[in-house]
């Protein structure tokens, strides 16, 4: 039986404002992208999110029917849809301004022997953090746990703040992802430091990706770079997100991912049992830079 895996965060629309030309609106919101990247490699998922009964909200909802999908009931009861005005520079990379509407029923827990991802705003930004919090700690019994702060200073407030919170879902997690900019905003520190300071904390992998210079990993008190592939970039939007739903396929397609017995599994693992999915997650990430907006690949892309 595959492993049934729950994704819990926003889902808002992404307009992407380049230098030069044409406005565009697409489908976004990291943990959306993440499921829709695991729906789209073959993952059974599941999103809790929230979205508004209007012309945004049902482009939502199509979408996430249309990739499989499945949405918590209750997903579509805000007031309104949120948006990220995602502003490209120079260099084809977006800094984001948001209005978010977030909340999450603090009931919520991922089913047994599945998997819980979770992250970005939806799990830092009261007062909906409080039940992300919530759902992360009831499902950890039974289920392994993912994290990507994907920090969002605009919304974030003092980073001391965000810090704690942060720091008490990675205690939580057995896989988290994270950017250098994160680091760098929320420690003001190398990704090295930040690595070994969250290795012990709890997580068995984490992951700091490094924008064209990689990603640096951390597992098992060991910790290696890991080159990109070389691709052109059209812009950036939703790669972390890629690079994140890859790298939980390859896990997943490894058993390390799921009830107690996988993350006993993933807590005896070995770097190079886990390359394999970090490869898969470049790969992901490459094809979605390739191409306009959060976009992330098939699984018969990766061939």
């Amino acid at each position: 039986m595959e492993t049934a895996v729950l994704v819990v965060g926003e889902a808002l629309i992404d307009i992407v404002m380049p230098l030069e030309g044409t406005v565009a609106e697409h489908v976004g919101g990291s943990p959306a992208n993440v499921a829709i990247g695991l729906a789209r490699l073959g993952h059974p998922t599941t999103l809790a999110t929230r979205f508004g009964h209007d012309e945004r909200g049902t482009r939502i909802r199509a979408l996430l029917e249309r990739e499989g999908v499945a949405l918590v009931p209750g997903s579509d009861a805000a007031g309104r849809t949120s948006t990220a005005l995602a502003r490209l520079d120079v260099r084809k990379v977006a800094t984001y301004e948001f209005d978010l509407e977030w909340s999450v029923d603090p009931g919520l827990v991922a089913p047994d022997g599945g998997h819980l991802h979770t992250g970005s705003i939806a799990a830092t930004l009261a007062p909906g953090a409080a039940a992300v919090a919530r759902i992360v700690e009831a499902s950890r019994p039974h289920a392994t746990i993912s994290y990507d702060p994907n920090a969002r200073p605009s919304l974030m407030g003092d980073p001391a703040d965000a810090v704690v919170v942060i720091e008490h879902l990675i205690g939580l997690a057995d896989v988290v992802k994270a950017s250098e900019e994160d680091v760098a905003w929320l420690y003001g520190g190398t990704p090295e430091e930040a690595l070994a300071r969250w290795a012990g904390m709890g997580p068995r992998l984490v992951m700091i990706t490094l924008g064209p210079d990689g990603v640096l990993v951390g597992i098992g008190g060991r910790s290696a770079r890991f080159p990109v592939p070389p691709v052109g970039v059209v812009d950036t939007v939703g790669a972390g997100d890629s690079f994140m739903s890859g790298v939980l396929s390859g896990l997943l397609d490894a058993g390390l991912l799921g009830g107690p017995a996988a993350r006993a599994r993933l807590g005896g693992a070995a770097l190079e049992e886990v390359t394999p999915a970090v490869e898969r997650a470049l790969v992901c990430a490459g094809i979605t830079v390739s191409r306009a907006g959060a976009n992330p690949p098939r699984r018969e892309e990766l061939a």
